[in-house]
Protein backbone atom coordinates (compact mmCIF):
# COMPACT_ATOMS: atom_id res chain seq x y z
CA UNK A 1 0.00 0.00 0.00
CA UNK A 2 2.96 2.20 0.44
CA UNK A 3 3.86 1.92 -2.76
CA UNK A 4 0.61 3.04 -3.94
CA UNK A 5 0.89 6.09 -2.05
CA UNK A 6 3.96 6.69 -3.03
CA UNK A 7 3.05 6.47 -6.73
CA UNK A 8 -0.22 8.25 -6.52
CA UNK A 9 2.01 11.16 -5.18
CA UNK A 10 4.27 11.38 -7.17
CA UNK A 11 1.58 10.77 -10.23
CA UNK A 12 -0.21 14.48 -8.29
CA UNK A 13 2.77 16.20 -8.82
CA UNK A 14 3.18 15.35 -12.10
CA UNK A 15 -0.42 15.75 -13.14
CA UNK A 16 0.48 19.87 -11.77
CA UNK A 17 3.80 20.39 -13.68
CA UNK A 18 1.59 18.53 -16.96
CA UNK A 19 -0.89 21.43 -16.33
CA UNK A 20 1.91 24.30 -16.17
CA UNK A 21 3.62 22.86 -19.21
CA UNK A 22 0.02 22.60 -21.25
CA UNK A 23 -0.17 26.36 -20.35
CA UNK A 24 3.59 27.31 -21.67
CA UNK A 25 3.15 24.65 -24.62
CA UNK A 26 6.39 23.66 -23.48
CA UNK A 27 8.35 20.71 -25.15
CA UNK A 28 8.71 18.80 -22.12
CA UNK A 29 4.94 18.27 -22.13
CA UNK A 30 5.36 14.57 -24.23
CA UNK A 31 8.42 13.75 -22.15
CA UNK A 32 6.02 14.36 -18.60
CA UNK A 33 2.78 12.62 -20.58
CA UNK A 34 4.93 9.61 -21.33
CA UNK A 35 5.93 9.48 -17.48
CA UNK A 36 2.13 9.97 -16.45
CA UNK A 37 1.23 6.64 -18.29
CA UNK A 38 3.72 4.73 -17.03
CA UNK A 39 2.77 5.99 -13.41
CA UNK A 40 -0.85 4.74 -14.41
CA UNK A 41 0.47 1.43 -15.61
CA UNK A 42 2.98 0.86 -12.59
CA UNK A 43 -0.47 1.39 -10.03
CA UNK A 44 -2.33 -0.91 -12.15
CA UNK A 45 0.51 -4.16 -11.45
CA UNK A 46 0.48 -3.22 -7.73
CA UNK A 47 -3.75 -3.47 -7.39
CA UNK A 48 -3.10 -6.60 -9.29
CA UNK A 49 -1.00 -8.18 -6.75
CA UNK A 50 -3.09 -6.54 -3.69
CA UNK A 51 -5.69 -8.49 -5.36
CA UNK A 52 -4.03 -11.46 -5.69
CA UNK A 53 -2.98 -11.29 -2.23
CA UNK A 54 -6.56 -10.30 -0.33
CA UNK A 55 -8.66 -13.32 -2.97
CA UNK A 56 -9.25 -16.21 -0.67
CA UNK A 57 -7.19 -19.50 -1.89
CA UNK A 58 -9.97 -22.04 -1.74
CA UNK A 59 -8.73 -25.21 -0.44
CA UNK A 60 -10.02 -27.02 -3.89
CA UNK A 61 -8.62 -24.62 -6.22
CA UNK A 62 -5.97 -26.83 -7.85
CA UNK A 63 -7.63 -29.28 -8.33
CA UNK A 64 -8.91 -31.15 -12.07
CA UNK A 65 -12.67 -30.75 -12.78
CA UNK A 66 -15.84 -32.42 -13.99
CA UNK A 67 -18.19 -29.79 -15.23
CA UNK A 68 -21.66 -31.51 -15.86
CA UNK A 69 -23.55 -29.43 -18.82
CA UNK A 70 -27.67 -30.19 -19.57
CA UNK A 71 -30.29 -28.20 -20.72
CA UNK A 72 -33.04 -26.37 -19.45
CA UNK A 73 -35.77 -24.30 -20.25
CA UNK A 74 -36.67 -24.24 -24.69
CA UNK A 75 -36.66 -27.78 -25.62
CA UNK A 76 -34.89 -28.71 -28.74
CA UNK A 77 -33.20 -25.01 -28.27
CA UNK A 78 -31.89 -25.16 -24.82
CA UNK A 79 -30.25 -28.64 -26.28
CA UNK A 80 -28.55 -26.75 -29.04
CA UNK A 81 -27.56 -24.35 -26.96
CA UNK A 82 -25.90 -26.87 -24.33
CA UNK A 83 -24.41 -28.29 -27.23
CA UNK A 84 -22.65 -24.37 -28.15
CA UNK A 85 -21.76 -24.38 -24.25
CA UNK A 86 -19.73 -27.50 -24.35
CA UNK A 87 -18.12 -26.73 -27.78
CA UNK A 88 -16.77 -23.56 -25.70
CA UNK A 89 -15.79 -25.09 -22.83
CA UNK A 90 -13.86 -27.85 -25.15
CA UNK A 91 -12.24 -25.20 -26.95
CA UNK A 92 -11.44 -23.05 -24.30
CA UNK A 93 -9.78 -25.81 -22.23
CA UNK A 94 -7.35 -26.44 -25.63
CA UNK A 95 -6.78 -22.70 -25.99
CA UNK A 96 -5.36 -22.89 -22.43
CA UNK A 97 -2.92 -25.91 -23.27
CA UNK A 98 -5.63 -28.24 -20.76
CA UNK A 99 -6.28 -31.97 -21.58
CA UNK A 100 -10.20 -33.08 -21.41
CA UNK A 101 -12.13 -36.04 -21.93
CA UNK A 102 -15.46 -36.29 -22.61
CA UNK A 103 -17.11 -38.70 -20.14
CA UNK A 104 -20.91 -38.36 -21.34
CA UNK A 105 -22.46 -37.25 -24.79
CA UNK A 106 -26.30 -37.76 -24.88
CA UNK A 107 -26.74 -36.12 -28.55
CA UNK A 108 -30.15 -35.51 -30.35
CA UNK A 109 -30.76 -36.38 -33.71
CA UNK A 110 -30.80 -32.38 -34.63
CA UNK A 111 -27.31 -31.88 -33.11
CA UNK A 112 -27.93 -30.88 -29.56
CA UNK A 113 -27.54 -31.95 -26.37
CA UNK A 114 -29.73 -33.71 -23.69
CA UNK A 115 -26.39 -33.85 -21.38
CA UNK A 116 -22.74 -33.85 -21.27
CA UNK A 117 -19.83 -34.87 -18.62
CA UNK A 118 -16.42 -32.89 -19.38
CA UNK A 119 -12.85 -33.65 -17.25
CA UNK A 120 -10.56 -31.44 -17.66
CA UNK A 121 -7.30 -31.26 -16.51
CA UNK A 122 -4.81 -28.14 -15.81
CA UNK A 123 -3.42 -25.77 -13.54
CA UNK A 124 -6.01 -24.59 -11.37
CA UNK A 125 -9.15 -25.33 -13.72
CA UNK A 126 -11.54 -25.55 -10.37
CA UNK A 127 -10.14 -21.69 -9.34
CA UNK A 128 -10.60 -20.38 -13.45
CA UNK A 129 -13.64 -21.88 -13.96
CA UNK A 130 -15.93 -22.50 -10.75
CA UNK A 131 -17.80 -19.13 -11.97
CA UNK A 132 -19.33 -20.98 -14.60
CA UNK A 133 -21.71 -22.55 -12.43
CA UNK A 134 -25.44 -21.76 -12.54
CA UNK A 135 -28.12 -21.46 -15.01
CA UNK A 136 -26.95 -19.61 -18.42
CA UNK A 137 -29.75 -18.36 -20.61
CA UNK A 138 -29.85 -17.14 -24.46
CA UNK A 139 -31.72 -15.08 -26.27
CA UNK A 140 -31.35 -15.34 -30.28
CA UNK A 141 -34.00 -17.32 -33.22
CA UNK A 142 -33.13 -21.01 -33.10
CA UNK A 143 -32.38 -22.66 -36.06
CA UNK A 144 -35.49 -24.17 -35.88
CA UNK A 145 -37.19 -21.03 -36.03
CA UNK A 146 -38.98 -20.18 -39.68
CA UNK A 147 -40.93 -17.20 -38.08
CA UNK A 148 -38.32 -15.44 -37.46
CA UNK A 149 -39.31 -14.91 -33.59
CA UNK A 150 -36.13 -14.96 -30.78
CA UNK A 151 -36.42 -17.25 -27.70
CA UNK A 152 -35.27 -17.65 -24.62
CA UNK A 153 -33.97 -21.03 -23.80
CA UNK A 154 -31.52 -22.02 -20.52
CA UNK A 155 -28.91 -24.41 -19.62
CA UNK A 156 -27.65 -25.50 -16.21
CA UNK A 157 -23.47 -26.12 -15.57
CA UNK A 158 -21.88 -27.63 -12.40
CA UNK A 159 -18.55 -27.56 -11.82
CA UNK A 160 -17.21 -30.74 -9.60
CA UNK A 161 -13.82 -30.62 -8.43
CA UNK A 162 -11.90 -34.07 -9.24
CA UNK A 163 -10.56 -35.25 -5.50
CA UNK A 164 -8.34 -37.83 -5.25
CA UNK A 165 -8.66 -41.42 -3.58
CA UNK A 166 -7.05 -40.07 -0.54
CA UNK A 167 -9.98 -37.07 -0.33
CA UNK A 168 -12.65 -39.59 -1.07
CA UNK A 169 -12.41 -43.27 -0.27
CA UNK A 170 -15.58 -45.35 -1.16
CA UNK A 171 -16.21 -48.50 0.44
CA UNK A 172 -16.47 -51.30 -1.99
CA UNK A 173 -19.32 -52.58 -0.01
CA UNK A 174 -21.62 -49.03 -0.91
CA UNK A 175 -21.93 -50.21 -4.39
CA UNK A 176 -24.12 -52.00 -6.33
CA UNK A 177 -23.28 -52.16 -10.23
CA UNK A 178 -25.57 -53.00 -12.94
CA UNK A 179 -24.79 -53.68 -16.70
CA UNK A 180 -26.97 -53.39 -19.63
CA UNK A 181 -26.73 -53.30 -23.39
CA UNK A 182 -26.17 -49.56 -24.48
CA UNK A 183 -28.88 -47.32 -26.14
CA UNK A 184 -28.87 -44.53 -28.95
CA UNK A 185 -26.20 -44.07 -30.98
CA UNK A 186 -23.48 -46.43 -31.48
CA UNK A 187 -24.82 -49.27 -33.74
CA UNK A 188 -24.81 -52.79 -33.21
CA UNK A 189 -21.41 -53.05 -32.04
CA UNK A 190 -22.45 -51.05 -28.76
CA UNK A 191 -25.54 -52.72 -28.47
CA UNK A 192 -23.99 -56.55 -28.55
CA UNK A 193 -22.34 -56.33 -25.15
CA UNK A 194 -23.47 -54.95 -22.03
CA UNK A 195 -20.92 -52.02 -22.16
CA UNK A 196 -23.40 -49.46 -19.98
CA UNK A 197 -22.55 -49.28 -16.77
CA UNK A 198 -24.84 -47.91 -14.06
CA UNK A 199 -23.47 -47.44 -10.23
CA UNK A 200 -25.96 -46.59 -7.02
CA UNK A 201 -24.41 -45.41 -3.74
CA UNK A 202 -26.28 -46.93 -1.62
CA UNK A 203 -25.67 -44.34 1.49
CA UNK A 204 -26.25 -41.54 -0.17
CA UNK A 205 -28.49 -42.99 -3.22
CA UNK A 206 -26.36 -41.06 -5.66
CA UNK A 207 -26.68 -43.16 -9.24
CA UNK A 208 -24.23 -42.40 -12.22
CA UNK A 209 -24.66 -43.77 -15.94
CA UNK A 210 -22.04 -44.41 -18.40
CA UNK A 211 -22.34 -45.56 -21.43
CA UNK A 212 -19.46 -43.33 -23.54
CA UNK A 213 -17.17 -46.31 -24.33
CA UNK A 214 -17.62 -49.81 -26.03
CA UNK A 215 -15.69 -51.01 -23.26
CA UNK A 216 -17.51 -52.10 -20.01
CA UNK A 217 -14.34 -51.59 -17.99
CA UNK A 218 -13.76 -48.04 -19.18
CA UNK A 219 -16.69 -46.97 -18.79
CA UNK A 220 -17.06 -48.44 -15.29
CA UNK A 221 -13.93 -46.03 -14.64
CA UNK A 222 -15.70 -43.24 -16.01
CA UNK A 223 -18.71 -43.68 -13.86
CA UNK A 224 -16.38 -44.04 -10.46
CA UNK A 225 -14.89 -41.19 -11.23
CA UNK A 226 -17.97 -38.74 -11.56
CA UNK A 227 -19.14 -40.83 -8.85
CA UNK A 228 -16.10 -39.68 -6.99
CA UNK A 229 -16.57 -35.87 -7.62
CA UNK A 230 -20.65 -35.92 -6.91
CA UNK A 231 -19.55 -37.51 -3.58
CA UNK A 232 -16.28 -34.78 -3.00
CA UNK A 233 -19.00 -31.99 -3.84
CA UNK A 234 -21.53 -33.25 -1.42
CA UNK A 235 -18.95 -32.91 1.43
CA UNK A 236 -17.48 -29.61 0.23
CA UNK A 237 -21.44 -28.27 0.33
CA UNK A 238 -21.76 -29.29 4.07
CA UNK A 239 -18.04 -27.69 4.99
CA UNK A 240 -19.05 -24.31 3.22
CA UNK A 241 -22.65 -24.46 5.14
CA UNK A 242 -20.24 -24.49 8.65
CA UNK A 243 -17.77 -22.37 7.74
CA UNK A 244 -18.66 -19.26 6.15
CA UNK A 245 -22.05 -17.33 5.05
CA UNK A 246 -20.34 -15.10 2.53
CA UNK A 247 -22.55 -15.99 -0.81
CA UNK A 248 -19.80 -15.20 -3.29
CA UNK A 249 -17.49 -18.21 -1.87
CA UNK A 250 -19.85 -20.43 -3.06
CA UNK A 251 -19.64 -20.50 -6.60
CA UNK A 252 -19.07 -23.48 -7.90
CA UNK A 253 -20.72 -26.56 -5.98
CA UNK A 254 -23.59 -24.33 -4.58
CA UNK A 255 -25.29 -22.00 -6.90
CA UNK A 256 -26.82 -24.46 -9.54
CA UNK A 257 -30.43 -22.97 -9.71
CA UNK A 258 -28.36 -19.04 -9.55
CA UNK A 259 -29.13 -17.29 -13.13
CA UNK A 260 -25.32 -15.82 -13.42
CA UNK A 261 -25.29 -14.78 -16.89
CA UNK A 262 -27.44 -14.38 -20.67
CA UNK A 263 -26.34 -14.33 -23.89
CA UNK A 264 -28.01 -11.95 -26.17
CA UNK A 265 -27.34 -12.24 -30.00
CA UNK A 266 -29.66 -9.67 -31.33
CA UNK A 267 -27.80 -6.69 -29.18
CA UNK A 268 -24.49 -9.32 -29.55
CA UNK A 269 -24.12 -8.80 -25.35
CA UNK A 270 -22.93 -11.21 -23.32
CA UNK A 271 -24.02 -10.15 -19.49
CA UNK A 272 -22.95 -11.37 -15.95
CA UNK A 273 -25.55 -11.18 -13.72
CA UNK A 274 -23.59 -11.72 -10.39
CA UNK A 275 -20.63 -9.05 -11.20
CA UNK A 276 -23.02 -7.17 -13.74
CA UNK A 277 -20.06 -7.24 -16.24
CA UNK A 278 -21.24 -6.73 -20.04
CA UNK A 279 -19.11 -7.97 -22.81
CA UNK A 280 -19.74 -7.33 -26.26
CA UNK A 281 -19.33 -9.75 -28.88
CA UNK A 282 -21.07 -13.06 -28.73
CA UNK A 283 -19.03 -14.92 -31.87
CA UNK A 284 -16.15 -14.32 -30.79
CA UNK A 285 -17.07 -15.33 -26.77
CA UNK A 286 -18.05 -18.49 -27.67
CA UNK A 287 -14.87 -19.53 -29.40
CA UNK A 288 -13.75 -19.61 -25.90
CA UNK A 289 -10.91 -18.05 -25.67
CA UNK A 290 -9.57 -14.27 -25.22
CA UNK A 291 -12.98 -12.92 -24.16
CA UNK A 292 -14.07 -16.04 -21.60
CA UNK A 293 -10.97 -15.47 -20.06
CA UNK A 294 -11.08 -11.91 -19.48
CA UNK A 295 -14.48 -12.49 -17.89
CA UNK A 296 -13.38 -14.75 -15.28
CA UNK A 297 -10.47 -13.20 -14.33
CA UNK A 298 -12.73 -9.94 -13.77
CA UNK A 299 -15.15 -12.71 -11.38
CA UNK A 300 -11.84 -13.77 -10.07
CA UNK A 301 -11.10 -10.05 -8.68
CA UNK A 302 -15.32 -9.22 -7.62
CA UNK A 303 -15.44 -12.25 -6.04
CA UNK A 304 -12.62 -10.53 -3.68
Amino acid sequence: MHDIDQINAELKELEEFISELKEKEDEFLSTALSEKETLNTHIEHLKNEILDLLIPIDVVDDKDIIMELSPGVGGQEAMLFTKDMCDMYCHFADWKGWSYEILKYDATDIGGLRSAHISVTGPNAFKILKYECGVHRVQRVPKTEKAGRIHTSTMTVAVLPQPTEIDIVINPRDLEFEYKHSSGAGGQNVNKTESCVRITHKPSGIVVENQMERSQHRNKEMALKILRAKLYERELENILKETTSNRKLQIGTAARSEKVRTYNFLQDRITDHRAHINIFGVESFFRGEENLDMLLQKLQKWSC
